[in-house]
């Protein structure tokens, strides 16, 4: 069967005559666009839903934080043991045990001192004639410079008719005496013959009271030895042979004796401090018998050309 529309309705206030007027059915009310995931989140939600988003993403923040410091609480490596007086005492015993063992396996000073002095060390032979007779005597010396110059004693040399030199390397040679302080008993030499390779000492500076040396020289013959001890005083005078007096002399308990004068006085490197010139000896014997005396390298430097110290 045919559906049958009825005719729009016409307006009753036109006049007659008056071409009809058509009206628009009313509109129909929109329906609401479904609602969005966040919508049907803040419905579940009920009043949470009112709490501003930034806070939400604070939250997670926080969450996330906390969850990071427990993961770390939980696989952090111990930490170290508490100590107790035992583990205390026992790391003392053992630094102190390391200490003893670094201390033996390091070098003695005298050592040190030998070996930086050897190849400069020089043994000197002398001849004279005493009352008509040939006699012969021996002493220390020291290289002090690269031309070869020899650092002594003036009482080694002083008077002699002919004077050896022996170096470190055995190569031996004529000297004379260069220069010669009476005051100071103090001489150089100069050989004719130099060794290959020339080897100068390396000269310090002053030594307090108490401070350790090491002196040595040839003492009765015995060659090349090292005595060592401390320096007992300072500015010391005596009187030696020929009337002579000495002063500003280092008094020293290292044992001198014949075949020492002339030789080096070193401190615990290996530098020359002084030069050694003498004993004190009350039988008048020169024989050692506690106190040794050597001029200040301040002194006996200056007769080698050294600037004083």
């Amino acid at each position: 069967m045919a559906r049958v529309t009825a005719p729009p309705a016409i307006d009753a206030a036109v006049a007659p005559g008056a071409r009809p007027l058509l009206r628009a059915p009313d509109p129909q009310p929109e329906e609401p666009p479904p609602p969005g995931r966040w919508d049907r989140i803040r419905a579940r939600l009920g009043p949470l839903s009112r709490v501003p988003r930034a806070a939400w993403w604070g939250l997670v923040a926080l969450v996330v934080i906390v969850a990071l410091v427990i993961a770390y609480a939980v696989t952090r490596p111990p930490g170290p043991p508490v100590l107790n007086q035992r583990d205390v005492d026992t790391s003392v015993q053992r630094g102190i045990a390391k200490q003893a063992e670094a201390q033996a396996a390091a070098p003695a000073d005298g050592t040190v001192a030998h070996a930086a002095i050897a190849p400069s060390l020089v043994l000197i032979q002398t001849r004279d004639t005493i009352g008509g007779r040939p006699a012969e005597g021996s002493g220390a010396g020291v290289v002090v410079n690269a031309d070869g110059t020899v650092l002594t004693a003036l009482h080694v040399v002083e008077g002699s008719t002919a004077i050896t030199v022996t170096f470190a390397d055995g190569t031996t040679s004529p000297a004379k005496v260069e220069s010669a302080k009476p005051e100071s008993d103090i001489a150089t030499l100069t050989p004719t013959r130099l060794p290959q390779t020339v080897v100068p000492a390396v000269l310090g500076g002053a030594v307090p009271v108490g401070a350790p040396v090491f002196a040595v020289g040839h003492p009765l013959g015995l060659t090349d030895s090292l005595s060592a001890g401390v320096v007992s005083a300072l500015d010391r005078t005596v009187r030696v042979e020929g009337n002579r007096k000495l002063e500003h002399l280092i008094q020293i308990d290292a044992a001198v004796n014949p075949g020492n004068s002339g030789g080096p006085l070193l401190n615990r490197a290996g530098q020359v401090v002084g030069i050694v010139t003498g004993l004190a000896n009350p039988t008048d014997q020169s024989l050692f018998v506690g106190i040794g005396f050597a001029v200040p390298i301040a002194t006996a430097g200056g007769a080698a050309g050294s600037p004083p110290r």
